[in-house]
């Protein structure tokens, strides 16, 4: 199974209801699963259905317990503006609503708008723009 295969399976399971998807193909077996609501979808390759892997989990981050994290739902490249040579989404500093669009990240030429998940302040973006980011990197802070 080739990685923009598991890519488009993360993304489905991380837009979707799902919970759990194990895909096996040939040899490789890939399980993909969340471990709870608004956490990215994690995939576990196998090379032998008999061999157990154990999840991939993130570090913990350093946030505030006041602030909340917006990560990179999926890999792609990362746009902070609609449209080349336009004003970015947001700004450091700026009050935002839920729901509101903060980023656009481009993967397997489909653009996903990044939401705010609930109201606040930003009080911290990402340098990176136009570029790519992994899943789970830190987007921005919302105070």
């Amino acid at each position: 199974m080739d990685l923009s295969k598991i890519k488009t399976l993360i993304d489905f399971v991380g837009r979707s209801n799902i919970t759990e998807l194990t895909v096996t193909e040939k040899d490789v077996t890939v399980r993909i699963f969340r471990t709870s609501p608004g956490e990215a979808a994690v995939a576990e390759p196998s090379q032998k259905p008999e061999s157990t892997t154990s999840p991939v989990t993130d570090a913990p981050s350093s946030v505030e317990k006041t602030s909340h994290a917006v990560k990179a739902p999926v890999f792609g490249v990362l746009h902070k503006a609609p449209a080349p040579g336009e004003p970015p989404f947001v700004a450091i500093g700026d009050a935002v609503e839920e729901g509101q669009t903060l980023f656009i990240i481009e993967a397997m030429k489909v653009f996903n708008t990044i939401a705010a998940p609930r109201s606040g302040r930003i009080t911290h973006l990402t340098d990176i723009d136009n570029g790519e980011v992994e899943t789970g990197d830190l987007l921005a802070e919302i105070a």
